[in-house]
């Protein structure tokens, strides 16, 4: 090849490695639409004797989400729950086991706790409780490692964790109305954080973190307060949404999710929400929703259960949000006795019916495709 040939040769192999080598990188795949449910009760009721159907034949709740479209199942774990078997660890394994057999992806939700903690109180488990602030962050670090590692070495290890449930108020002992320590309130939150992240190093496995909170008016301050104290590696933000407990309609909560995922640059899930598809009781056990708690448009009933699923999860997706999780449509009215009763206060905001334990249309809405609409 003559020299001036071979020369322009290199100067152009040169110049397309050096323009490749200079063009800009692929803009990230969006994250995908989770939707799915909270299957933490199924374990329990099954053993209280509820028996799932879909039309007429038996049904796994897992599976069932699954087949109807969904891709994500999440539960709860606490401490040592010495008040019941149930989401301690051994349960929640079971709980897992079989999503993944189902071919859901697993939300694993730490309560921090023995007990229920949520956005009104955070107690901290009894063996923690009188612990030094420095003590206690050494213990939920070393709890949260303790967990993952026992589960990967089952071969169970979830795809997202979420450090604390609806931590409105201050981890470990905080209550409503509280000020938060936010120096400590960090610290806390950080040590699980940092344990969620080395588990997922350990075991070569993706793990994203979410922080939760409950009700949207909530979210952009005790977001905004934690992005000031140095709480700043997490991957979502989830967000309890119950209308009768929130000031704010849906298009109230699709501005939060909006600002939410553009101010702090995370995922944005509604990782709690339901609603009512009947007024009608199956046992002496207060429900806590129905109609009192019921949206304009929406009747109490499962044509106006599945079209609230439906409408609120294009709002969340019209506001660049991804992920909306329904919470407890397992917890079944059953001959079991709670704290609060025999059978069940959420009977009628299942996603199977009273009577028979029938799949409701509710569950249609995992099916649907949801896209971006007037944005």
């Amino acid at each position: 090849m003559p020299l001036l040939r071979r020369a322009l040769c290199a100067s152009a192999s040169l110049f397309l490695a050096s323009s490749a080598m200079a063009a800009p990188p692929a803009p990230p795949a969006p994250p995908p639409l989770y939707l799915g449910a909270d299957l933490s009760f199924t374990n329990e009721m099954e053993a209280c004797g509820a028996k799932f159907l879909d039309h007429g034949k038996p049904a796994d709740p897992f599976v069932l989400l699954k087949q109807h479209g969904g891709n994500l199942m999440r539960v709860r774990l606490w401490n040592n729950p010495t008040w019941t078997h149930y989401s301690a660890y051994d349960d929640v394994l079971k709980t897992i086991t079989r999503a993944h057999a189902a071919g859901l992806n697993v939300l694993l939700d730490f309560h921090y706790s023995d007990d229920w903690a949520d956005g009104d109180k955070q107690p901290a488990p009894a063996a923690w409780a009188g612990l030094s602030t420095d003590a206690q962050v050494k213990a939920l670090h070393d709890y949260t490692r303790e967990v993952l590692d026992k589960l990967a070495a089952a071969g169970q290890l979830p795809e997202m964790v979420q450090v604390g449930n609806e931590t409105n108020a201050a981890m470990q002992g905080g209550a409503k109305d509280q000020p938060i320590d936010w120096v400590r309130n960090a610290r806390l939150l950080n040590a699980g954080i940092s344990a969620v992240r080395e588990a997922s190093k350990a075991h070569g496995k993706p793990i994203q973190i979410m922080l939760h909170i409950a009700q949207p008016e909530n979210v952009i301050p005790w977001f905004d307060d934690a992005t000031a104290a140095g709480v700043l590696d997490y991957d979502i933000i989830g967000i309890s949404y119950y209308s009768k407990w929130s000031k704010y309609n849906l298009s109230g909560l699709g501005k939060v999710i909006d600002a939410a995922h553009r101010r702090y640059g995370a995922q944005v899930w509604v990782v709690e929400t339901a609603y009512a598809f009947s007024d009608d009781h199956a046992d002496d056990t207060t429900n806590l929703l129905g109609s009192d708690s019921a949206i304009p448009g929406y009747p109490v009933s499962p044509q106006g259960q599945r079209r609230y699923l439906e409408d609120l999860t294009q709002t969340v997706v019209n506001n660049g949000g991804n992920g909306v999780v329904y919470w407890a449509p397992d917890w079944v009215s059953t001959k079991c006795k709670t704290r609060w009763g025999t059978g069940s206060s959420w009977e009628n905001a299942a996603m199977f019916d009273i009577k028979r334990h029938e799949a409701l249309p509710a569950f249609d809405w995992l099916g649907k495709t949801y896209t971006p609409q007037g944005k």
